[in-house]
């Protein structure tokens, strides 16, 4: 089907509209990832403090028990997004908690973000509650903080006080790649554990304590839940707008192909226009002059 023109004025107007959308969200992917790296930078700083408290306490006090996960309420926290256009982002978090959860009547799903509320919803998973990731950085804090808040509500009601809980998010790999990651928080993880605990002790000061151990060791569990839901919110924040970054650097450049096809149809459709109105104006030339060529006399034949 041809097209006229003005049709394809008005296609490629309203590509370049779409090219200056697509190039403002990528700027803004690219921005907003900044703050969440710094953060994921500085909460590293913060969670080697609390290691280290660990390691003190254990040095005083012993290695600390095992703790049993018989009977205990497993509860999983999915990082997702809240926002679209990040391509099949919350679709490969939803497949690594269907792969993780073995008992899904049993499980406390806790969800961060409407995109991966109905991730989880495609898959069968409905979770317990969706909270919102934050929008800024600052945000960050007050989200690890509603989650060890949610933990606690949790544990409260179990018959034996025993929860497990893990943790779903996107993290960075090589090459600016990402993947889903499954991380165990509660229990703590025995070989951090017993890590921390066969490190000799390099200051030439004793650690002393003044807290009562039971309030040392849950202020410490505390702490260190804070800093890894912190940090995994974080990490997940990044690379959902690494992943958008991604999406829209992929769109413009559908764009610009479409907009160079338009401009190529643009001309040819110019061109061909230019060369139907010469030919008319050569054709009325033409016309005009055979009307105003003067005839010649008829001359009479001459007769033998």
């Amino acid at each position: 089907m041809a097209q006229t023109l003005d049709l394809l004025i008005h296609r490629t107007e309203t590509m370049r509209s779409i090219r200056g959308i697509v190039r403002t969200m990528k700027t803004m992917s690219a921005i907003n990832a900044l703050p969440y790296e710094q953060a994921a930078r500085t909460i590293e700083t913060y969670r080697d403090t609390v290691l280290c408290g660990f390691q003190a306490f254990m040095h005083c006090n012993g290695p600390l028990p095992v703790a049993a996960e018989t009977d205990a309420v497993p509860v999983l926290i999915a990082f997702g997004s809240h926002h679209g256009l990040c391509g099949s982002y919350n679709e490969s978090l939803a497949e690594m908690v269907a792969q993780s959860t073995t008992d899904r009547q049993a499980t406390r799903v806790i969800c961060i973000g409407a995109q991966m509320e109905d991730a989880l919803t495609g898959l069968g998973i409905h979770p317990i509650t969706t909270l919102l990731p934050p929008a800024t950085a600052e945000g960050l804090g007050r989200l690890a903080g509603a989650l060890i808040t949610r933990i606690d509500a949790i544990r409260a009601p179990a018959t034996s006080g025993a929860i497990t809980v893990s943790l779903v998010f996107m993290q960075r790999g090589a090459r600016g790649q990402q993947s889903p990651a499954l991380q165990r928080l509660l229990p703590l993880d025995p070989a951090m554990l017993g890590d921390l605990a066969g490190r000799p002790w390099d200051s030439r000061s004793l650690p002393q304590f003044h807290l009562p151990t039971n309030q040392l060791l849950a202020a410490l569990i505390r702490s260190y839940l804070f800093a890894e839901l912190f940090r995994a919110g974080a990490e997940a924040l990044l690379t959902e707008n690494a992943a958008r970054l991604t999406r829209m650097q992929q769109a413009e450049q559908s764009v610009d192909d479409r907009l160079e096809e338009l401009l190529a149809d643009t001309r040819s459709v110019r061109q061909s226009e230019i060369t139907t109105e010469l030919l008319d104006v050569i054709v009325g030339f033409e016309a005009l002059k055979s009307r105003d060529k003067p005839r010649l006399p008829h001359k009479p034949s001459d007769k033998r």
